[in-house]
């Protein structure tokens, strides 16, 4: 019989590429992983790993095996909850997104599941989508907040369901002086010349304005870089460049900053919720959260 311990071992290789990033991550060792997974693979019978240079790389039965490993441990992780919680939702129960999602959509959802269900006790932890869904796979996190963006579609990371939560379209923010700040629809080819703001954590979103850049004909210069929506209204208001910005982040801008829709291009962020297993408490958050998300 396969060992649940070397399979969650095997899962982090997927997850995290070399044996020294999995002994970081799990507190071994890299001879205590690597003598766990060559353990695995003799109980396997199969090959499962195999060298490319310095590295060590899955074969196809490898990856097939990472696919079972994440339906075995999120039935035991589910099992071992549900025994906790029977039918009565109850916690705790750990949820990590990202600061926007958090203040607009998480918050109020906790208040209102508190209240329904008075044994449930939910944990908020602000995290940005890479760490909270680490936080998702180590057990850390029972739900993880994440987003991704139109021109940059990518596939839910193996073994999590994913529940869209919302569609956040994004908007052209200008100084309220600007030319375009007058138009219903901002073209992105009428701002080719502009200096444009953009995150600094590698999310995606600088690649975002490059692909709707190219789209638009022109390759955007980029100076300054914030990842708080407010700061980045502020600086656009202050004549620091334009940025676009997701719904979601927009609100309250400051009086002499205008938000357009952007023309001719569907730009939009999805805000999704992932989860491993669905105990009760899990999903009485999950139906908290997808019920402020209609109505907010």
């Amino acid at each position: 019989m396969l060992d649940p311990t070397r399979l969650r071992l095997l899962r982090d290789l997927a997850e995290y590429g070399t044996m020294t990033a999995v002994a970081e991550v799990t507190g071994m060792t890299s001879s205590a992983v690597s003598q766990h997974l060559a353990r695995l693979e003799r109980e396997a019978g199969v090959r499962l790993f195999h060298r490319a240079g310095r590295r060590v790389e899955l074969t196809a039965e490898g990856h097939r095996l990472v696919g079972h490993a994440h339906t075995v441990l999120n039935a035991l992780d589910a099992a071992e909850k549900d025994l906790r919680e029977a039918d009565t939702p109850r916690g705790p129960v750990h949820v990590a997104g990202f600061a926007t999602a958090a203040a607009r959509y998480l918050l109020p959802a906790v208040l209102a599941a508190r209240a329904e269900h008075p044994e449930l006790d939910v944990v908020i932890h602000e995290l940005e989508p890479s760490d909270a869904v680490a936080a998702l796979r180590a057990g850390r996190a029972d739900l993880a907040i994440t987003y991704s963006y139109s021109l940059l579609a990518a596939a839910p990371p193996a073994g999590l369901t994913a529940h869209r939560l919302t569609r956040e379209p994004f908007l052209v923010a200008l100084p309220g002086d600007h030319p375009a700040a007058r138009c219903e629809a901002v073209d992105l080819g009428r701002l080719a010349a502009e200096p444009w703001i953009v995150g600094s954590r590698g999310t995606g979103d600088h690649r975002l304005i490059e692909r709707a850049a190219a789209l638009s004909g022109f390759q955007p210069e980029t100076g300054h870089s914030a990842d708080d929506y407010r700061l980045i209204l502020q600086m656009v208001r202050h004549g620091l460049g334009v940025a676009l910005v997701p719904e979601g982040g927009a609100a309250d801008p400051p009086p002499d900053v205008r938000l357009r829709p952007v023309a001719g291009l569907r730009l939009t962020r999805d805000i999704d919720v992932l989860t491993r297993y669905p105990t009760p408490g899990v999903r009485a958050v999950l139906d908290a959260l997808q019920r402020e998300a209609r109505y907010s």
